[in-house]
């Protein structure tokens, strides 16, 4: 492999890994408390969507769901909120995706439904986009360390007398 081929891939997975990880590490959405019981009600919350951008769109997916929860209020800390009531929920984890109306995507975070009386309480579900984070932090550290083992490859060219 030329030497130049491979620098320009290194750079290209540093590119990349610099598109992905800036966008994860800011998007931002909430659900709380973590766990609740069937009937219970969490507070899905996109901090880093900007309520004059439109409505913050909430999809929640799981064992027996996949719906959208549409929100135009204004969350306290910022960002925009909604109440979801897990009545009929089937018990087991639920992801929530968050949309911003801008379009761009306000990342991800999951809640737990649980038998009622079986849940303890949730400081809420925080959870950032951690693949998108973990495939910008792989790319970039894959490019780095390809780029170093072939500077160190690298010999240079003898010539013959």
């Amino acid at each position: 492999m030329k030497v130049s081929t491979a620098l320009c891939s290194a750079a290209l997975g540093v590119g990349l890994g610099t598109l992905l990880l800036p966008g994860a590490a800011l998007a931002d959405t909430t659900v709380s408390p973590a766990t609740t019981p069937v009937g219970g009600t969490v507070v899905l919350t996109a901090t880093t969507c900007n309520p004059k951008s439109g409505d913050a769109l909430f999809r929640v997916t799981g064992p027996n769901r996949d719906q959208n929860v549409r929100s135009t209020t204004a969350a306290a800390g910022g960002g925009l909120s909604a109440e979801l009531f897990t009545a009929g929920f089937t018990l087991g984890t639920y992801t929530v995706a968050a949309t911003c109306g801008d379009g761009s995507s306000a990342g991800t975070a999951t809640f737990t439904v649980t038998p009622i009386g079986g849940a303890p309480a949730g400081s809420g579900g925080d959870s950032r986009d951690t693949g998108t984070l973990a495939a910008g932090g792989t790319l970039l550290g894959t490019a780095l360390a390809g780029a170093v083992i072939l500077i160190r490859r690298r010999r240079p060219v003898s010539t013959v007398a």
